[in-house]
């Protein structure tokens, strides 16, 4: 005789596993526009360096609809040079695969490598 010790929640599970997807797409976009905007302005953020091309000032937030879901995009702001991110299209405001904006945005990396 076998009697059920725990039961599952399908859809609560399911529900978690996307938000975590959603979260890690978020962040991992969100670092994108972090690391771009480092190499973009030849230093992290405040950072001191002779090298330096431009300077932060602040950011703005911007909605992404994925196939994750919504995400939250914190764009930087840049001062002294313009900053296009090759990561997410201008005005886009839905992607139809993350896996494939990373990719190209990898591409691109390597191009100024």
């Amino acid at each position: 005789m076998s009697e059920k010790i725990v039961t599952l929640n399908e859809e609560v599970i399911k529900g978690e596993i996307r938000e975590l997807v959603r979260g890690s797409v978020e962040e991992t976009l969100n670092n994108l526009l972090e690391a771009e905007a480092d190499r973009l302005t030849q230093a992290a953020r405040y950072e001191r360096s002779e090298d330096r091309q431009g300077y932060r000032s602040g950011h703005y937030d911007r909605n992404l609809t994925t196939t994750s879901g919504e995400v939250t995009l914190h764009v930087p702001r840049l001062k002294g040079i313009s900053f296009e991110t090759a990561i997410i299209e201008r005005y886009r405001r839905r992607e139809s695969s993350v896996e494939g904006t990373v990719k190209s945005y990898a591409q691109i990396q390597q191009r100024h490598l």
